[in-house]
């Protein structure tokens, strides 16, 4: 596999001459402020306008940075950034998915961090999401933003079955049943998203992929383990039938808010979303647990959430600049303004402060992050999913078998990561 540092050198020595500073507009240097750009990858309408109104602090109290805000489209932003660090036009920053972090360290578009102002609060993040921004043992990101999956509950529906958060899928399984003839009401709706179906192969003590051993095992004896827990749970008293149309992800999230199942398997990015529908207008209602777990005893889900990253194409005075505001954006002060404007979960204990707490969302959510797993630092790690994408529907619902499903995203991920073995 190519290496990223020699081509972070060249990135970072070119930057000395570079005239285009990611896309910035640094006017009169000697008498003017330097201005930076920053692409913004959150929701345009319920979360954007919280990280406008920080940027508008910041400039208040750092009269020599001026930052141009630009929201982009979460997905049109990997490939918009891609194209751009590769000739020019390039933000200085770039709300980057962490699973795009070790891609564009390796391709040399980020700066390292380590040793930096934006790292310098570096102890006080939770050390799994600083290991989840690094690269060949250099730190690229500084997180802005976690999220992981959990089981989210209907506390009253629950409670009407006489039924607790089950520990583990069979429990589940159990637990559907039970609601169902008690309320009417479906107890589970799964996903046929490969991103919502890691936690089976986490609960198997697998993956898609060993990535220290260099070795496909999506098509592993426990890999076929967990995906087949995970099939058997579209089928049987209580539980709802796959959805394998292009807007299943909205029927389940409406079916939940709505009263209609009685849980689901959910990231915090949707706890807004829970609280403006009819069953959890009274946000105590909202129960979340750990994901449960396989016949390992042991429970994970996959660990998401956003870095903020430097261009190293830009210039040392752009560079520095970002790096100051970076290390605004992910204080304490301002993970917490946005936890309590956006209901989403920071990245460092401090800033779980009282106030962040009372909001039942978050609070659930913190208390499930011991479970989450942090991704491997593999560049092509994100991408894996897209086979099994494509064939965990067809398996879902019925159109091929498991067997030849997982075997056709094994082929498909095999050529992703051309030096692992099967």
């Amino acid at each position: 596999m190519r290496r990223g540092t020699a081509a972070t050198a060249l990135v970072a020595s070119l930057a000395l001459a570079a005239t285009a500073c990611g896309g910035s507009d640094s006017g009169d240097k000697a008498s003017g402020p330097v201005t930076i750009t920053w692409w913004d990858t959150s929701n345009a309408t319920n979360e954007a306008p919280t990280y406008k109104a920080l940027v508008k602090e910041f400039e208040a109290a750092n009269k020599d940075v001026k930052v141009k805000y630009v929201n982009v489209p979460f997905d049109q932003a990997q490939n918009k950034f891609d194209t751009a660090a590769g000739s020019q036009g390039a933000p200085d920053i770039l709300r980057s998915e962490v699973g795009w972090t070790p891609a564009f360290a390796k391709k040399g578009f980020f700066l390292p961090l380590d040793g930096t102002e934006a790292l310098k609060d570096q102890a006080k993040f939770q050390s799994s999401l600083i290991t989840q921004a690094q690269y060949e043992g250099k730190t690229y990101g500084v997180p802005l933003v976690t999220d992981t999956l959990a089981l989210v509950y209907n506390k009253a529906l629950f409670a009407k079955a006489g039924v607790e958060a089950p520990k583990t899928w069979d429990d589940l399984k159990k637990a559907a049943a039970t609601i169902q003839a008690k309320t009417g009401v479906d107890g589970y709706w799964g996903s046929t998203q490969a991103y919502y179906a890691q936690s089976f192969l986490y609960g198997e003590g697998t993956d898609t992929v060993d990535a220290a051993a260099k070795k496909v095992t999506v098509d592993s004896p426990a890999a076929k383990k967990a995906y087949g827990t995970w099939l058997s749970l579209f089928d049987g008293k209580g539980l709802h039938k796959a959805d394998t149309t292009a807007d299943a992800y909205a029927h389940i999230q409406d079916a939940f808010v709505n009263g209609k199942v009685a849980a689901i398997v959910q990231g915090p990015w949707e706890i807004t979303n829970f609280y403006n529908g009819s069953a959890f207008k009274d946000k105590a209602n909202l129960g979340i647990a750990t994901v449960p777990a396989g016949s390992t005893g042991k429970a994970g889900a996959p660990t998401g959430g956003h870095n903020l990253s430097v261009y190293a194409g830009s210039d040392a005075a752009h560079q520095k600049a970002a790096l100051k505001f970076v290390n605004f954006m992910t204080s304490a002060k301002s993970q917490s303004a946005i936890a309590l404007k956006n209901s989403t979960l920071p990245t460092r204990d401090d800033a779980y402060t009282a106030e962040v707490k009372a909001d039942p969302g978050i609070a659930g959510f913190q208390g499930v992050l011991a479970a989450a797993q942090p991704r491997p630092a593999l560049p092509e790690y994100s991408s894996l999913w897209g086979p099994l994408d494509t064939e965990l529907p067809k398996i879902a619902g019925g159109k091929e078998s498991l067997d030849k499903g997982l075997g056709n995203a094994e082929l498909a991920i095999a050529k992703l990561v051309p030096d692992f073995s099967k």
